[in-house]
């Protein structure tokens, strides 16, 4: 039987997704929390979660990013990202410095992280105070320096407008805000998205990708009630959440590049949600304007790679492999005996590889070591070189 690396021929992604790619964040090195620390004191459930203006930080930051640059291009990947350095929060600096919104682990929504033998921990979620309003951002700054300073491709995450509406209680609970009508609430935050990415690609940026936990909410069969009852079955709120996508993706250049990724949580080790893909991939691959779609795949809560199937020609599926979460290094034997099961669903050529997610979705971090991430790394390079002859 042949295995991957002989049935790939030439093709070479010419544009993102690269073969090893990465999701966006890195563990902080210890002077850089420290440093956090010291000029903006400690985080608590609603303080410090959202962006800063401290010179004195930003500069501290500018040269552990500098730091990280170095190691991305020092292990062969082609594209870049500052590791969400500058954040406290995947999410919080961006949704936090537009008008509207606050987050607390209080409220009417039931989420809760799991796993490494602690007890489940509420997740945050958010709360409509005011009108949505986008305000200039700090992901730009943040994006302007990391340009400047990589010789690699240039990657912005941000957070997905379904986890706003889901973490914000769904349609019951915007009715029940100042908004009363939900059209009137995706309106706003779709055009502060529109706003954001406008303010990116203006900046230079070609290659963004969207993070959404929501689909990976609706594959949890444990979740799916609770979802229904915010409103909609979550079959409605599947197209919902693709729609607003494509309307956040519609109209730019064609030169921007646009990814999608989900992953069932990730929190200093911890996951939120369970289930395959099934329910979402018809949903996902085809209804959805972007070509490049990042899934989590390093463990069985994600399920088998069946629903690649769905993936149809021209896009492409980054298969998460390599877990952040853990600190043993994946065998290289054991991620292409991976990648050649995933190929007999979707063809080699639209297949690549990646961690699930982030080394650290919040300052905190996962539970492994900057060795331990480097190594990941370099596997992901070696790998991608090995069966499709680039990285």
């Amino acid at each position: 039987m042949a295995t991957s690396a002989q049935r790939a021929q030439t093709f070479a992604v010419r544009q993102p997704p690269f073969r090893a790619e990465i999701v966006g964040s890195f563990l902080r090195p210890q002077g850089l929390k420290e440093a956090r620390l010291k000029f903006l004191g400690p985080q608590t459930a609603d303080q410090n979660l959202g962006p800063h203006d401290n010179a004195q930080l930003r500069a501290v930051e500018d040269d552990y990013i500098r730091d990280l640059i170095a190691l991305e291009e020092r292990v062969g990947l082609k594209v870049a990202t500052d590791g969400e350095f500058r954040r406290r929060n995947w999410s919080m600096d961006l949704l936090l410095n537009w008008e509207g919104l606050k987050a607390s682990r209080t409220g009417n929504v039931d989420l809760h992280w799991k796993g490494r033998g602690r007890k489940d921990e509420q997740s945050s979620i958010f709360h409509i105070v005011s009108p949505i309003r986008w305000r200039p951002s700090p992901l730009v700054r943040a994006f302007e320096f990391l340009k400047a300073n990589t010789r690699a491709t240039p990657k912005v995450t941000l957070p997905g407008p379904g986890l706003v509406h889901h973490t914000a209680g769904g349609d019951n609970s915007i009715r029940a805000s100042l908004y009363g009508d939900v059209e009137a609430f995706w309106g706003d935050l779709v055009g502060a998205y529109r706003r954001e990415v406008g303010a990116l690609i203006d900046a230079g940026c070609r290659y963004v990708q969207i993070d959404d936990t929501s689909f990976a909410l609706l594959c949890d069969p444990s979740l799916r009630q609770a979802i229904t009852s915010w409103g909609r079955p979550p079959e409605a709120l599947l197209v919902e959440y693709a729609e607003r996508i494509n309307e956040i993706t519609a109209g730019w250049p064609a030169d921007v590049a646009f990814a999608l990724h989900q992953c069932r949580g990730n929190r200093e080790g911890q996951w939120l949600a369970e289930g395959g893909y099934d329910p979402i991939a018809d949903v996902l691959f085809n209804r959805i304007d972007v070509r490049r779609f990042f899934l989590e795949y390093d463990t069985e809560r994600a399920g088998t790679f069946a629903p690649l199937r769905h993936l149809p020609k021209g896009k492409v599926a980054v298969l998460g492999l390599v877990s952040t979460k853990t600190p043993a290094l994946e065998p290289a034997d054991l991620l292409k005996r991976r990648i050649d099961e995933a190929a007999k669903y979707a063809p080699l050529e639209q297949l690549a590889i990646s961690p699930q997610c982030g080394f650290a979705s919040s300052i905190g971090g996962n539970p492994i070591s900057e060795a331990d991430q480097e190594a990941k790394l370099r596997r992901l390079v070696e790998v991608a070189r090995d069966v499709w002859g680039d990285s």
